[in-house]
């Protein structure tokens, strides 16, 4: 069964969901996120999620202020993702994939006895997200692509060129907000992005900063 037969809308996502909390990560609705699992309660979580209905959610913690808290606080969105891919190791690791369903945003974390965390949420601000390639006509194709060629350039980075200009707006805005190397808060400001068209601007402006500094700087922070 496919996963879009699984998750139609946010009636069908469950409300409690287990957190990945994770650094400088972005999913978005219907990318791809390879990931490496070791830590022995993220491996449980992914055993439950397997037995269960195969769904995780990836979330920043707040930004370092230097404190390392044990239970850091987590931002206030993430993004819910289904376990499309699995497989294990002989060195007692998963190397999962998973594939972004929905936005959500966290009501509240619960006191729960798994050695992960767990928390109550809320897909309905995030509607759109169930609506594949919505708002492509809102994204400045030409502009974001050359946002991204200078970006390369400056950056050295190789570039499926072919498959750039084959993807649909909604693919390619939101594999290049996953795939470059910019901070937590970038990737925070990509994944709260209202709309695609407004994904794609933030992410010319992010990319524009970058350049004007000289590189990419992880501390960058939009104002």
């Amino acid at each position: 069964m496919g996963m879009n037969a699984v998750y139609k809308g946010a009636g069908d996502c469950p409300q409690v969901i287990p957190l990945f909390p994770l650094s400088g990560a972005l999913l978005l609705p219907r990318g791809q996120m390879p990931l490496n699992i070791f830590e022995p309660r993220y491996l449980a979580m992914i055993d439950d999620a397997i037995r269960g209905n195969r769904v995780i959610g990836i979330i920043q913690p707040e930004p370092d202020d230097g404190r390392s808290p044990e239970v850091p606080p987590l931002l206030r969105v993430g993004c819910l993702g289904r376990i499309t891919q699995f497989a294990e190791t002989g060195d007692d690791r998963y190397i999962i994939s998973l594939t972004g369903i929905s936005r959500f945003r966290v009501i509240e974390e619960l006191p729960v006895a798994t050695p992960y965390r767990q928390a109550q949420v809320d897909y309905e601000p995030f509607a759109v997200d169930f609506v594949a390639r919505a708002g492509e006509e809102e994204v400045d194709r030409d502009g974001l692509l050359r946002a991204l060629r200078d970006f390369a350039k400056a950056n050295d980075l190789k570039i499926d060129w072919k498959g750039v200009g084959e993807a649909p707006n909604e693919a390619l805005v939101n594999a290049l907000a996953m795939m470059c190397p910019f901070g937590p808060r970038e990737k925070q400001a990509l994944l709260e992005a209202r709309s695609l068209g407004e994904r794609a601007a933030v992410l010319v402006a992010i990319t524009e900063i970058e350049l004007a500094r000289g590189g990419n700087d992880p501390d960058t922070t939009l104002q």
